[in-house]
C-alpha cells in the first residue's frame, strides 16, 4: 500500500490526505479523499469519499473499523490505519492518575514530623546540659570530674571548647536517638498492605462466577480508607442494575400487553400496602399471582414478557393482528444486530450495539418473527404468517439505515419487501417519535402515551415504534439526495444528513411502544440497607429521567416507605415561560433564583421537622444541579444534601458527576467512595478518595481507572464492612504499636543518658540495636496487620453498625495515638528505672561482683523484648498460631542471638561476650528483675483497658464480651443503645 510517499500518516487539523492502492493491480482503481474535522474531539470527526472506477462511496465514522471489531460477511477488507499511537481515543483523553494516600498515611506523616521535632529537642537539651558539665570541668585550674582526665582528652570532652564539644553530641545525640523514629514502619506498612491485597482478590465471598471475575485490589496504598467511608457516590445503570435488558411490556394499538410485575412495581406495592393497610390483602394477591406467572414461563435472556393474548403465536387472534403483526416486523428489522447462528445446537444468539437492541430482536424471535441472517443488503427473517399460522421465509432489501444518535433520538431502516413495497421503520424516543406522525397515524396516540407513562413510573426504558410506506418517486429524490449529502466534504456534513434523514421520517404511523427493564442486581436493596445501618450515606448519580430514578430508588431501598422527599426542579410553569421568550441571560436568572428558593424551602421544610423521626430524601435533575453546583449556591446545597438521609441525582452528566464527588469530598472532609462500571464514570472514580469500578458489561475501563475492581454491586457490602473495618482496625493498630514499641525502646536511651551524665554512652551493644526493629519486634506487628480481627466477618456483617469506629476514626484519634506514646513513655520510665534501682545496689553474682555496664545493657534489653512483645500479645484479639509462633518467637529469638552472638569472640561480640550464659542466667536476679519489669510495665495499660471495657465499652468491645459471658442473644439494636450509653449488661451472640 503506498500512500503518496507518506509513510507516517497522522490525521492534523483540516488536513486533505489522499491515499491509493497501488500495489494490486486489481484495486489500482481505488481512491480515498479523507478530511478531519477536529482533532481536540474525543473521537476524530471525518468526512471522506472512496472512489472506484468512478463511482463514490461516502466515507464516514461508520466505516471505521475500531479497536476489536469482527469481520463479517466478507473475507478480507483494505484499509488505512489512522489513530494509532497517541492519536488513538483512549491516549488523547487520558489524564495523569490522582495520587491517592489515605488520611492515616498523612496523619502519620505529621506524627512523625512531632517525633523528629521531639527527637530534634531531647538531643538539643541534652546537648546543653552536656555543655554545662563538660565547661565545669576544670573551674580555676581544679579538675572536678578528674576521673575523666579532662586535661588529656579529645575534642569531644575537652572543657576549653565545650561549645563545640556540645554540638558534637548534639549529633551524637541525633543518630542515638534517631529510635524514635520509626522508619522500619514505612517498610512494614507496604508489606502488610500488600498481603491485605492479596487476601481481598482471594476472598471466595467475592467471587462472580458467571463472569469469571473475582474482586481485585489494584492498589494496595487505600485498603485502610475502605473502613472509614462516610459518603458512597454510586451510578445506576450497570452498577446497581445489570445492564442487561429485558423485553417485559409493550403497548400495541392501544393495547397493554405484559402482565408481569417489575421491581419498582413491587417497591410502590409494598409502599402502597405500608401506607394503606387497608388494600394491603389485595396487593398482596396481586404480588402472589405475578409471582406465579412469572414463575411458570421460561426464563429466556433478554425476554420476560408473560400475556397469553400473544405469547406461542395467539397474538393473529387479536383484532388488530395487522398491527401486531409490522409491531413485531419493526422489532426484528430496525436494528443493526448480527445473528450469530450456532452450528452444533442451531440456536441463534444476536451481537448487538446495546442491549435494547438485542431485547427488541429476541423478543421478535420468540413472537413469530426471527433475524436468522444478515448480509451487505438483504436481511432475511422466519415469520408466522398469520394467514396459515405457519413459519414462512422471507427476505428484505436493505436501502438504507439512518443511525441513532444522542441528537436525533431515533432510529431507521428503510428496506423493499419481497412484492416491492418501500418501507420506512423506525424507533425512537416518545418526545421525537410523537413529533412526526401523521394525521391518519395518530389513531391510539392518547392510550399509547397513557401506557407510556405507566411504564416510566414502573421504572422502565421506553422506545415508540412506527412506521410508512413509501412512493417509488419519493424514494428515489430522497435517496439521490441523501447520497450528495453522504459524499459531501463540507464541514456541515452531519447537519445535512440529519436534516435529509428527518424530510423521510415524516408523516409516521404509530404501531405501539416497547417497555424493557434493566433488572436490579442480586442483593443490591439488601447491600443499601446494610451500608445504610453502618451509618453510611448513599447518593445516586443517574443520567435516567427523574420519575425513573425515584422508582429505582425504592425498588434499591435508598428511598424508604414513610420518607419525605424534597424535590428540586426546573419544570415548572414558571420556568417554562421564561424559555419560551428565548432570553438566555433572563432565564438563567430566573432558573438560579428558582433553585435558589427551591434550597432554601427544602432548608425550612428540614427545620420544621428536625425534632420528628422522619426522615428526608432530596431529588434533583441535572439542569437544576448545574446551578446548585455554582460558586453561590453550592454550599446551601451540599447543607441541605448532607442533612437528607438519600440523595438522587438524574439526568447527570459525567461532568456532574465528577463535579458532585468533588463538592461532597472537600465540602465534608470526610472519606468519600465512587462506584460505577462505564467511561462516563471514570472522571467520579478518580476525583473520590476511593474509586470502585464494576466490571460489567460496558467494557472494563471503569474498572482500570478505578482503585479496587468488583464484578456486583452487593461485594460493596463485604468490601466494605469486612475488608474495610479489618484493615483499618490493623493498620491503626499497628501503626500505635509501632510508635508505642519505638518509643518505649528509644526513651530507655535518655533515661541512660541523663545517668551517664549525657555523656553519649549508648546503653546497648551496637548490634542489639540494629536487630530491634528487624528480628525482636518486627514480625509480630506484621501479624498484627495481617491476621488480627476484633470480630469475625459473619458479626461484622450482622452488627454493621461497628463499622462507625472508623468512620469516626475512634481508632486513631489523636487521644489514642497520644495515648500509646504516653504508655511507650510510662513503659520506658519502668523499664529503665526499675532495673536499675533493682540491682545496682548489691551483689548481682555469686562470687559478690556487683553488675557492669554489659550487664545492665543485657537486663535493660530483656526487659524491653518481652514487655513489647507481651503488650502485643494482650492487644491482639484474634490469636492463631502465627501469633503465637511470631510473638513468642521473637523473645526466643533473643535469648538464641545473645548465646550464640556471645560465644563469637570478644573482639566480634564486644559487650556481649558471654554476658548471658556466665553472668545474666545464673544469677535469680535477673530473671526476677525481668519478671518484676514486664509485669509492672503491663499493669497501665491493662488496667486502662479492664476500666475502659467495663465502663466505656466500644462496639467491638460489647460484642467480645457479649459473646464471652455465653448468655442469650443480642440484637443490632441493642448493640446500638449498649454503645451509646456505654453499658455492659451484654447479651450472648452465636458466632
Amino acid at each position: 500500500m503506498n500512500l503518496d510517499g507518506e509513510t507516517n500518516l497522522k490525521l492534523k487539523h483540516a488536513l486533505n490526505l489522499t491515499a491509493s492502492l497501488r500495489d494490486d493491480d486489481s484495486f489500482k482503481h481505488f481512491k480515498a479523499v479523507i478530511k478531519c474535522e477536529d482533532p481536540n474531539e474525543d473521537l476524530y470527526s471525518f468526512v471522506g469519499t472512496l472512489s472506484y472506477h468512478g463511482q463514490q462511496s461516502p466515507l464516514s465514522l461508520q466505516q471505521m473499523l475500531l479497536r476489536d471489531s469482527k469481520l463479517r460477511n466478507t473475507e478480507y477488507v483494505y484499509g488505512v490505519v489512522v489513530f494509532t499511537g497517541h492519536d488513538t481515543k483512549v491516549m488523547q483523553n487520558a489524564t495523569d492518575p490522582p495520587s491517592k494516600r489515605s488520611k492515616i498515611e498523612r496523619r502519620m506523616d505529621k506524627i512523625i514530623y512531632i517525633l523528629f521535632g521531639v527527637l530534634i529537642l531531647i538531643s538539643s537539651v541534652g546537648s546543653v546540659f552536656f555543655w554545662l558539665s563538660t565547661r565545669n570541668d576544670i573551674r580555676n585550674g581544679e579538675l572536678d570530674r578528674w576521673y575523666l582526665r579532662p586535661d588529656d582528652t579529645t575534642v569531644l570532652f575537652d572543657p576549653k571548647r565545650a561549645l563545640l564539644a556540645a554540638f558534637l553530641h548534639f549529633l551524637t545525640a541525633l543518630m542515638l536517638y534517631g529510635y524514635l523514629i520509626p522508619i522500619s514502619l514505612y517498610v512494614s506498612i507496604e508489606l502488610v498492605k500488600v498481603l491485605q491485597s492479596i487476601f481481598i482478590n482471594k476472598d471466595q465471598e467475592m467471587y462472580y462466577e458467571e463472569t469469571d471475575k473475582p474482586a481485585h485490589a489494584r492498589t494496595s496504598n487505600l485498603n485502610e480508607e475502605l473502613g472509614q467511608i462516610d459518603t458512597i457516590l454510586s451510578d445506576k445503570t450497570g452498577t446497581l442494575t445489570c445492564n442487561s435488558m429485558e423485553f417485559v411490556k409493550c403497548s400495541i394499538a392501544g393495547v397493554s400487553y405484559g402482565r408481569g410485575m417489575t421491581e419498582v412495581e413491587r417497591a410502590r406495592a409494598m409502599r402502597k400496602i405500608y401506607e394503606h393497610p387497608e388494600v394491603g390483602d389485595s396487593l398482596t394477591n396481586l404480588l402472589k399471582t405475578s409471582d406465579a406467572e412469572v414463575g411458570s414461563s421460561k426464563s429466556i435472556k433478554g425476554f420476560n414478557l408473560s400475556d397469553e393474548r400473544i405469547m406461542d403465536g395467539k397474538w393473529v387472534r387479536e383484532p388488530n393482528r395487522d398491527i401486531i403483526e409490522n409491531f413485531l416486523r419493526v422489532l426484528a428489522l430496525c436494528h443493526t444486530a448480527i445473528p450469530d447462528v450456532n452450528k452444533e445446537s442451531g440456536k441463534i444468539s444476536y451481537e448487538a450495539e446495546s442491549p435494547d437492541e438485542a431485547a427488541f430482536v429476541i423478543t421478535a424471535r420468540e413472537l413469530g418473527f426471527e433475524f436468522y441472517e444478515r448480509t451487505q443488503t438483504r436481511l432475511f427473517l422466519h415469520e408466522l404468517d398469520p394467514l396459515n399460522r405457519r413459519m414462512v421465509n422471507r427476505s428484505y432489501e436493505l436501502l438504507h439505515v439512518l443511525e441513532f444518535s444522542s441528537a436525533r433520538k431515533r432510529m431507521s431502516v428503510i428496506v423493499k419487501t419481497e412484492d416491492n413495497k418501500l418501507m420506512l421503520l423506525s424507533k425512537g424516543a416518545d418526545s421525537i417519535i410523537f413529533g412526526r406522525l401523521s394525521d391518519e397515524g395518530r389513531g391510539f396516540e392518547a392510550e399509547t402515551k397513557e401506557h407510556i407513562s405507566q411504564y416510566s413510573e414502573a421504572g422502565l426504558r421506553t422506545l415508540v415504534v412506527a412506521y410508512r410506506e413509501l412512493g417509488e418517486k419519493e424514494y428515489k429524490l430522497w435517496a439521490h439526495e441523501f447520497f450528495n449529502a453522504k459524499t459531501s466534504l463540507a464541514a456541515d456534513r452531519d447537519e445535512v444528513l440529519d436534516a435529509t434523514a428527518d424530510k423521510i421520517e415524516r408523516n409516521l404511523i404509530l404501531l405501539g411502544a416497547t417497555a424493557v427493564e434493566d433488572k436490579l442486581q442480586k442483593g443490591v436493596p439488601e447491600c443499601i440497607d446494610k451500608l445504610a445501618k453502618a451509618g453510611i450515606k448513599i447518593w445516586i448519580l443517574t443520567g435516567d429521567k427523574m420519575e425513573t430514578a425515584i422508582n429505582i430508588g425504592y425498588a434499591c431501598g435508598l428511598l424508604r416507605q414513610g420518607m419525605e422527599r424534597i424535590v428540586i426542579s426546573l419544570d415548572n410553569p414558571h420556568i417554562d415561560a421564561v424559555e419560551k421568550q428565548g432570553d438566555k441571560e433572563m432565564l438563567a436568572k430566573a432558573s438560579g433564583e428558582s433553585i435558589a428558593r427551591q434550597i432554601q424551602d427544602g432548608r425550612s421544610q428540614l427545620r420544621s421537622f428536625k425534632e420528628s423521626p422522619i426522615d428526608f430524601g432530596l431529588i434533583i435533575d441535572g439542569k437544576s444541579l448545574n446551578f446548585a453546583l455554582s460558586d453561590g449556591l453550592e454550599h446551601s446545597f451540599l447543607g441541605l444534601a448532607l442533612s437528607c438521609v438519600s440523595v438522587i441525582c438524574c439526568r447527570s452528566s459525567p461532568k456532574q458527576k465528577a463535579l458532585v464527588t468533588r463538592l461532597v469530598k472537600v465540602g465534608t472532609g470526610s472519606t468519600t467512595l465512587a462506584i460505577g462500571d462505564g467511561a462516563n464514570d471514570v472522571g467520579m472514580l478518580q476525583e473520590a478518595d476511593i474509586g470502585v469500578g464494576i466490571t460489567g458489561v460496558e467494557g472494563m475501563q471503569a474498572a482500570m481507572s478505578s482503585d479496587f475492581a468488583i464484578a456486583q454491586f452487593c461485594y460493596l457490602e463485604r468490601l466494605l464492612l469486612v475488608h474495610g473495618h479489618w484493615c483499618y482496625r490493623r493498620i491503626a493498630m499497628m501503626i500505635c504499636y509501632f510508635f508505642y514499641k519505638n518509643i518505649a525502646f528509644g526513651l530507655t536511651f535518655l533515661w541512660f543518658e541523663a545517668y551517664a551524665s549525657f555523656s553519649g554512652q549508648a546503653a546497648y551493644n551496637d548490634w542489639y540495636m540494629a536487630f530491634y526493629n528487624v528480628f525482636f519486634t518486627s514480625l509480630p506487628v506484621i501479624a498484627l496487620g495481617v491476621f488480627d480481627q476484633d470480630v469475625s466477618a459473619r458479626l461484622s456483617l450482622k452488627y454493621p453498625l461497628l463499622y462507625q469506629e472508623g468512620v469516626q476514626n475512634t481508632l486513631f484519634s489523636w487521644s489514642r495515638i497520644l495515648g500509646w506514646m504516653f504508655n511507650g513513655f510510662i513503659s520506658s520510665v519502668i523499664i529503665f528505672y526499675f532495673t536499675t534501682n533493682s540491682i545496682t545496689l548489691q551483689a548481682f553474682r555469686s562470687d559478690g561482683h556487683v553488675l557492669d555496664y554489659e550487664i545492665l545493657g543485657v537486663t535493660m534489653y530483656t526487659c524491653v523484648v518481652w514487655v513489647v512483645n507481651c503488650q502485643m500479645a494482650i492487644s491482639i484479639n484474634y490469636f492463631t498460631w502465627i501469633q503465637h509462633f511470631f510473638i513468642w518467637g521473637s523473645i526466643a529469638f533473643w535469648y538464641l542471638f545473645i548465646i550464640i552472638y556471645g560465644y563469637l569472640p570478644p573482639t566480634i561480640s564486644t559487650t556481649a561476650y558471654k554476658v548471658l550464659v556466665e553472668a545474666c542466667a545464673p544469677s535469680p536476679f535477673f530473671w526476677l528483675v525481668t519478671l518484676l519489669v514486664v509485669v509492672s510495665a503491663l499493669v497501665p495499660y491493662f488496667t486502662y483497658r479492664a476500666f475502659q471495657t467495663r465502663f466505656h465499652p466500644m462496639y467491638h468491645d460489647i460484642i467480645q464480651i457479649s459473646r464471652s459471658e455465653g448468655r442469650e442473644k443480642m440484637s443490632p439494636a441493642e448493640l446500638t443503645e449498649q454503645g451509646k450509653d456505654g453499658s455492659i449488661s451484654i447479651t450472648h451472640i452465636e458466632d
